[in-house]
């Protein structure tokens, strides 16, 4: 199975006064903003060099990053690693007795196919995977 850092992400209160920072003082070139209804996030990624940072702002205080702003505030929310077959490698994890967030993919920004992993498998980390091809 071959991993790699796809993106890390950042749980932020404000997208914009994120990106006054992230773009307008460190020079970041930032995507446009894009709605997740089904995450109710409005997300954003900046180039930096390799992997990306990604952005993520509630939409609704209940969804799953505005529990996470509510609890501890903004900051890193989870780290992205791209893997070659997403299905395939959701059986490995559960084969070694990994807590899985999502037991099937389900559809990320940009409809690549995502599934996280459970902070409590991952030494607190939330990780999530990504199909390293959403073609296939």
């Amino acid at each position: 199975m071959k991993v790699t850092l796809d993106h890390v992400g950042i749980a932020v209160q404000d997208l914009e006064a994120a990106l006054r920072f992230f773009r307008d003082a460190l020079g970041l070139e930032v995507a446009a903003p894009e709605s997740v209804a089904t995450q109710r996030v409005r997300v954003t990624e900046a180039a930096a060099g390799g992997p990306t940072l990604e952005f993520l702002e509630a939409t609704d205080p209940t969804s799953p990053v505005g529990r996470f702003l509510d609890r501890r505030g903004p900051g890193l929310h989870h780290i992205t690693l791209a893997v070659d077959d997403l299905t395939g490698t959701l059986e490995q994890l559960r084969a070694r007795g990994v807590t899985l967030i999502d037991q099937q993919p389900r559809v990320g920004v940009e409809g690549s196919r995502i599934a996280f992993v459970h902070p409590a498998s991952a030494h607190g980390v939330l990780v999530e995977l990504k199909q390293a091809d959403p073609a296939t």
